[in-house]
């Protein structure tokens, strides 16, 4: 940290905390989401809807002590200490047990500085140093007195601040658009694949997944598309720069995050010559905790590898011709159900390329399959493209960031004027 600071805890940054008892929330079927840790991420802005349940409307006004407000700093202190999110405008949720909102006292400390240093990798170091527990690591509220946050000027406060928040605005609202993009997509899809309402006035037959309509068939994921589990690189082989290889942690929400990935030389990369992959590609989680999960390669400038236990799927010279139909069917709730009870094992379950490929579904004429992808091609498209800009924004946020904390990127002049 720069010498040019002083230090505040962020107990003393704060003026109102939501605290909502460490007791399990009652849920209902329906009604005000509910979001858990798990929504919380470090590489958006705001919370996202991942797993959410319910409250009622009596559960929401009689049960929790308060709720979030826009602009609240939301702080995990459990199971992923640290992970931070802003409160949006309007307040779409409430919060459950394991996190706390923060509330910041603008007459100590800028709010959107104090967001932006505690997602610093220093003050992140910092939490992770200060964990309690070996199974399920937490944050006690008792230790915002021990987080001391540094604090600059209130110009650089406020530029530092402006500065993160508006990348990652920038990032917010690509990703956004790519959640309406997604959304027209597999209102297509559905309306054509699952509905079958353009062709509601022809023949329908019995098939094992139900009616379908007549010529179409009940085949495989394989019949579509081929997936192969990735290359065994070995961790000795990993290089501080290269050929990044893609592994399954960087698999996350639909998106791959490069900001940690590893990378190997190119002769290295060179022996995974079936698994390099580039903009349009699409790769899916084969092992743990994120099985299933799957996501889009955005554009780089060259080319990525992909590491085992990361399937690929064989899309061809031009993944966005194919891309399409087989990203939607992997988004429908009954393929993912039937990838994660595929899996095998108790510590860590793993399921096999043959073990997606075997999935059961209801395949159309080709000619319908085809005229699906080149309808949403253009959509894809501008996903990857907008994906591809938010790594760079996301590189420039996170690479500016611990530069202008130290100090060792000077505020410019202009701004102190």
């Amino acid at each position: 940290m720069s010498v040019d600071v002083r230090e505040i805890s962020l107990h003393d940054a704060v003026k109102f905390i939501v605290d909502n008892r460490g007791k399990t929330v009652p849920t209902a079927d329906n009604g005000i989401p509910l979001i858990a840790t798990n929504c919380i991420k470090n590489n958006g802005l705001f919370p996202v809807f991942e797993k959410i349940r319910f409250v009622s409307e009596e559960t929401y006004k009689t049960w929790f002590r308060s709720h979030p407000e826009p602009g609240d700093i939301i702080f995990v202190n459990k199971g992923t200490p640290g992970r931070v999110c802003l409160v949006p405008n309007p307040v779409n949720f409430c919060i459950a047990q394991d996190m706390v909102a923060l509330r910041v006292d603008e007459s100590v400390i800028y709010p959107k500085y104090l967001f932006a240093a505690l997602r610093s990798d220093y003050i992140q170091n910092v939490i992770e140093n200060m964990h309690v527990g070996t199974l399920i690591p937490h944050f006690k509220k008792s230790d915002f007195e021990r987080l001391m946050i540094p604090v600059p000027d209130e110009v650089t406060q406020k530029y530092i601040g402006n500065l993160y928040y508006d990348l990652s605005m920038a990032i917010e609202l690509n990703n956004q658009i790519n959640k309406t993009l997604e959304e027209m997509a597999q209102a297509i899809f559905k309306s054509w694949f699952v509905d079958f309402e353009p062709f509601k006035d022809g023949e329908f037959e019995e098939s094992e997944l139900g009616l379908i309509p007549k010529g179409w068939r009940v085949g495989c994921i394989g019949d579509y598309v081929k997936v192969k589990s990735g290359f065994a690189f070995k961790s000795s082989w990993w290089e501080t720069s290269g050929v990044p290889v893609i592994k399954i942690k960087e698999i996350d929400n639909y998106t791959i995050n490069f900001g940690d990935v590893s990378y190997v030389s190119e002769d290295k990369a060179a022996l995974a010559k079936d698994f390099r992959v580039n903009g349009g590609d699409l790769l899916i989680a084969m092992t743990g905790a994120t099985i299933g999960k799957f996501a889009i390669v955005p554009k780089m400038p060259s080319f990525a590898v992909v590491n085992q236990r990361v399937g690929k799927f064989f899309l061809g010279d031009n993944p966005l011709e194919k891309l399409g139909f087989i990203y939607c069917i992997l988004k429908q709730d009954n393929v993912y159900k039937e990838i994660v009870s595929r899996g095998e094992g108790s510590a860590q379950p793993n399921i096999s390329p043959s073990g997606i490929e075997s999935i059961k579904i209801v395949l159309p004429p080709e000619r319908l399959i085809n005229e699906y992808n080149q309808l949403v091609m253009k959509f894809f498209k501008m996903i990857i493209e907008n994906t591809a800009e938010n790594a760079l924004l996301i590189c420039l946020r996170d690479t500016l960031l611990p530069k202008l904390m130290s100090g060792e990127i000077r505020v410019p002049v202009e701004e102190v004027v």
